[in-house]
């Protein structure tokens, strides 16, 4: 009750602008107002921010102004209302719709509540036309990694025969043998059968080689 009230109280003084004392630029904010908001709020949320307001030169700067090159506008503004409250993003429909974008940004600044959100929702959303983007754009996540490379070894014969696969091990020779790898593992595909394993096997090497 007291944690819904403090967040409700947050949302509220950043939708009223009340005593602000920092500005959040993103990387298109050219036709864009900058995002107001609080040192105080953001420090305590993120140990980065906390760090990047107790830098010298944001300290210097008159208007104490952030930017955030690698984000759009409403990618960032819906990661301030996070910071503010962070229970009604949880049934967002803009925490779906920047997934990607959030998740790298709570990695980047260190939000770890966002990161599992988010983490969370992209492993909800794992589909075989997503998979392999997901798995070769994933950071230093094992949990992440670890979900992505089940779910292509659960669903391997679906990317096999497809260009897509095959361009994927072109570029990733690394994380095809990964994907080797999880779908050998009977942790994560219990059920395999050895006829089965020897096919896959047969034609992942068969990939490598005309790569090599």
């Amino acid at each position: 009750m007291a944690t819904d009230v403090s967040s409700s109280g947050f949302a509220k003084i950043l939708k009223q602008k009340w005593h602000t004392d920092l500005l959040l630029k993103a990387g298109d904010s050219n036709g864009f107002a900058a995002i107001s908001a609080h040192k105080l709020v953001n420090a305590a949320r993120s140990e980065v921010f906390k760090k990047m307001l107790e830098s010298k030169a944001t300290k210097a700067s008159s208007d104490q102004t952030l930017f955030f090159s690698e984000m759009r506008h409403e990618e960032l503004e819906t990661l301030v209302k996070f910071m503010y409250n962070d229970h009604g993003l949880v049934s967002s429909s803009k925490l779906k719709k920047h997934v990607r974008s959030l998740y790298l940004a709570a990695q980047r600044y260190e939000i770890p509540h966002l990161r599992d959100l988010c983490r969370n929702e992209l492993i909800s959303s794992l589909s075989s036309s997503n998979a392999l983007d997901e798995l070769s754009q994933v950071p230093l996540d094992k949990p992440l990694t670890d979900a992505v490379l089940s779910f292509i070894a659960r669903n391997i014969n679906t990317f096999l025969d497809s260009c897509e696969f095959k361009m994927f091990v072109a570029r990733n020779p690394n994380l095809a043998v990964e994907i080797t790898k999880a779908f050998l593992n009977p942790v994560m595909i219990p059920s395999q059968s050895n006829m089965s394993l020897m096919m896959i096997m047969m034609m992942m090497m068969t990939m490598t080689t005309k790569i090599r």
